[in-house]
């Protein structure tokens, strides 16, 4: 996946990732990860958002574009 050159993308996909992590998804930062052993999540001290733009920036996300730059408006 290529990285995220405009800032406009990076701020959708970091916002669509903090609302899933939000929601429970697990972060994928190593950092974050569960121990593989006792299943005990780390505590995270930062914020969901910021967990989302280091996850980002990482290139950890997996983002897809719409081929049509209209497709998210409301059809009449």
């Amino acid at each position: 996946m290529a990285p995220i050159s405009g800032r406009f993308l990076f701020v959708d996909v970091a916002a669509q990732r903090a609302k899933q992590l939000r929601r429970g998804a697990l972060p994928r930062l190593e950092a974050l990860r569960p121990n593989p052993e006792t299943g005990e999540r780390p505590e995270v001290t930062s914020r969901m958002e910021r967990v989302a733009m280091e996850e980002v920036e990482e290139g950890l996300i997996v983002y897809e574009l719409s081929e049509e730059p209209g497709s998210a408006e409301t059809k009449s």
